[in-house]
């Protein structure tokens, strides 16, 4: 299963990612601690676009459920980041630590940043089921026919 949804650069967007992603994940079984730790990763990324990425007024998100795992790619056309913004951050810090959070709760995290260009996150998380779910070895065509 793939969709992508293509969101203004608002604040109210990621409330309505979080909804569609979790009502998506929620209906096809998965676990909710699963749930719950994607979504806040997704939450955080898409927050830093809101705040961060000055040059656009648009950004998409895109998610793939396939083979047990959860991919998510976020998209924006501002201006780019480098890395180093994650390593200055005291660890008592009200914000910045984005990153951080991410990395501890999802599986993967990588970007592909270019000034000027534009910041690709990607999130990848392995998925756990609820014990009754009939996802739990989900049959391709159950992914392909869900939500």
């Amino acid at each position: 299963m793939k969709f992508s949804l293509d969101l203004p650069r608002e604040t109210l967007s990621v409330p309505v990612i979080r909804r569609i992603l979790g009502d998506t994940l929620r209906g096809l079984g998965v676990s909710e601690a699963c749930v719950a730790d994607i979504l806040v990763a997704i939450s955080e990324a898409c927050t830093n676009v809101v705040q961060h990425a000055d040059e656009t007024s648009r950004y998409e998100v895109i998610a793939g459920i396939d083979g047990g795992e959860c991919v998510l790619k976020i998209v924006d056309r501002g201006q780019g980041f480098t890395g180093e913004t994650e390593k200055n951050v005291h660890p008592d810090s009200e914000s910045g630590r984005g990153i951080t959070i991410m990395k501890a709760l999802v599986d993967d995290v990588s970007f592909d940043s270019r000034p000027d260009s534009g910041t690709v996150v990607y999130l990848q998380k392995r998925l756990s089921w609820q014990d009754e779910s009939h996802a739990r070895h989900p049959h391709p065509e159950l992914l392909k026919t869900a939500g």
